[in-house]
């Protein structure tokens, strides 16, 4: 017998990420790659901290650097995020907030808090596949999160029911959703919380890219809303996951969890058990950077990433044949391609790195029921605005080829 052959029912679940493979083809000389959702590394602002982990390093701070720490994170990057969060219409303290590594391990920990097996999670269709991944380990059933009111919280509820479970929560990207590129307006927010209240189950608002926002007015998010209704973060529901990931640095892994004190009373048991603590070294260097320079990096980031999104846009426009369909963000890092009925997106980029080197990200992925084989995510984050037009001119004449 096989170490494998003993493995728990859950391991079956897990799967390797498509794009944590893509992002191996990255190296390839002459490709050019819309396929990894990920910053920047020439934005990233590498002096600063340089200078910040110096500073931790230095004899006055160094043994609390080095030293263990406690399991909710860094106070001085707490108070911090409390004062960026009041800035969105969150008021809440320390206690409200969890540091986590990077948002990814937030959605892992709720996974494992809130899903027996057997309960549903109500995601998008498509949604975020790194969510799926964290959520497929508890063996939850998955339905499809409608937030414009056709479905009403009974039907969810029963068929959860039927199925020996209950739902637990709603999972979503309410701004410039990975991978669709698409926002959540208000109505749909008021609409989404009015469900998770008649079911009285959890939401989780991954705001990974709220910070990205380059054009039209900005929406509340879904605990400010909540906020609002009942007055204070320990009646909500909400549960807000953050992150530095895509403003200031990935490779740090430095993302937040905001929410009622109950719920991070019992991901702070789960942080004791996983890894005691995230770095304390990264976290007093993420406080000091992102106290001294948060909303001027961001700005310089908006207008990188404006131009580039302008850029695919305008190429995509240009190159696309006429029965391709593509979403027009107002922010993030996405843009969502629909393909005729007859293609498969995992199929055409397998013609296009062997025949035009063009890496992007088949949409299947991101649906929890492997439908959408007619879709790819393009990213146009770590592109020039030249590589981008190159790019899509081929993918575009492609296309037309098959």
């Amino acid at each position: 017998m096989t170490l494998s052959q003993i493995f728990a029912s859950r391991a079956s679940r897990m799967q390797a990420s498509e794009i944590r493979e893509l992002l191996k083809l990255l190296d390839r000389p002459g490709l050019i790659s819309f396929a990894g959702g990920i910053p920047d590394p020439a934005l990233f602002p590498a002096s600063e901290f340089a200078t910040a982990f110096a500073n931790g390093l230095s004899p006055d701070t160094q043994a609390q650097a080095l030293q263990y720490s406690v399991s909710e994170g860094y106070l001085p990057l707490r108070q911090w995020i409390v004062g960026e969060m009041a800035k969105i219409g969150v008021p809440c303290s320390a206690d409200n907030i969890l540091i986590t590594s990077g948002s990814q391990q937030a959605l892992d920990y709720l996974g494992k808090v809130f899903l027996s097996p057997g309960d549903t999670a109500l995601v998008g269709w498509p949604t975020y596949l790194g969510a799926l991944a964290a959520f497929n380990a508890y063996e939850p059933r998955y339905d499809q999160l409608t937030a414009n009111g056709n479905r009403k919280a009974e039907s969810y509820a029963e068929e959860a029911e039927n199925a020996g479970g209950q739902v637990k929560f709603a999972y979503l990207s309410a701004d410039f959703a990975n991978p669709t590129g698409e926002t959540l307006d208000q109505r749909g927010r008021e609409s989404l919380l009015d469900l998770t209240e008649s079911l009285g189950c959890a939401l989780i608002e991954d705001a990974a890219y709220q910070s990205l926002r380059y054009d039209g007015e900005q929406v509340p998010p879904l605990l400010s809303l909540e906020i609002a209704r009942k007055g204070d973060i320990e009646a909500c529901r909400t549960i807000y996951c953050g992150t530095f990931s895509k403003t200031l640095s990935p490779g740090l892994r430095v993302g937040w969890v905001v929410a009622a004190k109950p719920v991070i009373s019992k991901l702070v048991l789960l942080k004791q058990a996983a890894d005691l603590h995230s770095p304390t070294l990264n976290q007093m260097a993420m406080h000091e950077v992102a106290e001294e320079i948060f909303d001027g990096h961001v700005e310089t980031l908006r207008d990188a990433y404006r131009q580039r999104r302008d850029a695919m846009l305008a190429a995509l426009d240009q190159y696309m044949p006429a029965n391709v369909s593509w979403t027009r963000p107002e922010g993030g890092m996405f843009i969502w391609v629909t393909l005729p009925t007859e293609m498969d997106g995992a199929e055409l980029l397998a013609q296009s790195l062997e025949s035009i080197g063009v890496a992007f990200v088949p949409g299947r992925a991101f649906f929890a029921d492997g439908s959408g084989g007619n879709t790819i995510r393009l990213s146009f984050s770590c592109s020039d605005e030249s590589e981008i037009r190159t790019g899509i001119e081929k993918l575009g004449g492609l296309l037309r080829e098959v």
